[in-house]
């Protein structure tokens, strides 16, 4: 039954996300796998799992990316797009090798993107102060 009820907390907790905190937190689960993955060289199952995992959160983002509706501009898109054919790349190669030090890289990637999507963003007006009455140069 406790487990029913945990679930049903992390249900509630899921709603009640922004988007950018659900993509820092897939973000962070794939990096927390790769850095496990490191420990399982000698099980290509768990290795490849991590690996798999994080090759279908980058295929997601590939996907939003060439959406009609995506509005993040053009040079983002570009840079991020980028971004995702090389941990393609880094992916494959860390499949083949199945050498740890091959997945520092994309841990690396995941957790900088991550701490970038939970930084503090500003949802309202940003309020500026009134400015300062400059100095009375003048007589009276």
């Amino acid at each position: 039954m406790s487990k029913d009820k945990v679930a049903a907390y992390a249900q509630q907790q899921k709603r009640n996300l922004t988007p950018r905190e659900v993509e820092a937190m897939a973000f962070t689960k794939a990096a927390l796998l790769l850095e496990d993955a490191k420990k399982y060289t000698q099980n290509i199952d768990e290795f490849s799992k991590a690996l798999r995992f994080n090759h279908l959160l980058w295929t997601i983002i590939q996907a939003d990316l060439t959406e009609p509706d995506n509005q993040l501009p053009p040079e983002i898109k570009a840079n991020v797009m980028s971004l995702s054919i090389f941990v393609d790349k880094q992916t494959a190669k860390a499949l083949r090798s199945s050498v740890p030090a091959d997945l520092d890289v994309l841990i690396n990637i995941n957790r900088n993107l991550a701490a970038g999507l939970r930084a503090a963003v500003p949802t309202g007006p940003v309020e500026v102060p009134p400015p300062t009455p400059a100095a009375s140069t003048g007589s009276a």
